[in-house]
């Protein structure tokens, strides 16, 4: 009988406080994008349809779901340049990935933790933006998406907060309309089915522009 894969995990469980986790080799001058929380890659491989020329990497805390997506990239000779890697994003980041590496991160639906008591097992903290932004390249961008309005708000309250660093590309305060990258998650097709609401918002490494892919300018 297959294992079977828990929808969320503790972060915080010591279990899961040490990974092996690594520097990953990257190709030189390579567009890497990386998604925080991937689980079955839905968008990655989306991506890689795409963009054909982007490293896509997604971290997960969830072994089998590590198996699973790398077993697919394998199958659809993909790898390396779609894989996932294990490792708890809050204590793994800073050591996966050298400054300036990563071109954008994305967030998809994140923290599933709704109550107070439970915030502290939130991602999108001061925190995790400041080592974001140490790893993106000068053109680098953080693109987040959730479909429940007090966690979209709160993410967005931490990236307005981080302003010396961050410049949101609609203007301050501002929800993108659509989603500008043509992939969408597992989570983020089930709510267009249901026509449940999704908040969306692209920040970019200020000072410069953001990637030359295909953003379309805010509307």
């Amino acid at each position: 009988m297959p294992r079977r894969v828990r929808h969320h995990v503790n972060p915080l469980k010591s279990d899961f406080l040490v990974t092996g986790a690594a520097r990953l080799a990257l190709p030189s001058g390579a567009l890497v994008e990386v998604e925080l929380g991937c689980a079955d890659a839905r968008w990655l491989f989306e991506r890689a349809a795409a963009e054909c020329d982007h490293m896509l990497v997604g971290l997960e805390i969830r072994r089998e779901l590590v198996r699973k997506v790398n077993a697919r990239a394998a199958a659809l000779a993909l790898a390396p340049r779609v894989r996932a890697v294990y490792a708890n994003i809050s204590q793994d980041l800073e050591r996966l990935f050298a400054g300036g590496e990563v071109s954008r991160f994305v967030l998809n639906f994140p923290d599933p933790w709704f109550k107070r008591r439970q915030k502290k097992r939130r991602l999108v903290t001061p925190e995790l933006v400041d080592v974001l932004w140490h790893k993106l390249t000068p053109r680098g961008e953080i693109f987040v998406q959730s479909d429940v309005w007090d966690l979209a708000l709160d993410a967005m309250a931490v990236l307005e907060a981080a302003d010396d660093k961050l410049e949101n590309a609609r203007g301050p305060w501002s929800f993108l309309r659509e989603n500008p990258f043509g992939a969408r998650s597992k989570r983020e097709a089930n709510c267009a089915e249901r026509d449940q609401p999704v908040w969306r918002m692209l920040y970019r490494k200020r000072g410069v522009s953001g990637l030359p892919a295909r953003t379309p300018p805010a509307p």
